[in-house]
């Protein structure tokens, strides 16, 4: 079975850490784009020539400037369907319980254990999937019931 890659956007300030963890989806066939800011991370989501270009974002909850609660306000109005999957520290809970209110996918906290966050990425990426496909459908209902009008 060939596997479709998850286009992934990972934004956190500890560059070591990204690094770390794009390496090591890149190497499961993801393809991973890499910031270090909320900021950043919009500006590459606004940048992207199609909104299909990120399905997920991995995002960190503490970073300086913006943090991750006020990018994933931004992320959701912007561009409701991207997913969006919380990094918390240890003890940071009530931040991800904050974030699940706001849209997020899901969280895992930091240090996350890979295999749980493969199966999250798969997941998020399955549910946007379904999201647009559901929307097509409604586009098409729309256009026939229009073509039906004439």
């Amino acid at each position: 079975m060939i596997k479709i890659p998850t286009r992934i956007l990972v934004v956190d300030d500890e560059k070591d850490f990204v690094e770390m963890l794009s390496l090591r989806l890149k190497e499961t066939g993801e393809k991973v784009t890499s910031v270090y800011s909320g900021k950043e991370c919009l500006e590459t989501l606004d940048g992207k020539k199609d909104v299909d270009d990120i399905d997920v974002v991995i995002l960190d909850i503490k970073m300086p400037g913006m943090d991750g609660i006020e990018t994933l306000r931004e992320i959701k109005k912007r561009f409701p369907l991207v997913e969006v999957i919380i990094l918390t520290g240890h003890g940071a809970t009530e931040s991800a319980v904050e974030g699940m209110k706001l849209g997020a996918f899901d969280y895992l906290l930091k240090p996350a254990d890979f295999k749980d966050l493969s199966a999250k990425l798969e997941a998020a990426r399955k549910r946007r999937d379904e999201h647009k496909e559901r929307i097509r459908m409604a586009e098409a209902r729309f256009l026939l019931r229009k073509v039906g009008e004439i």
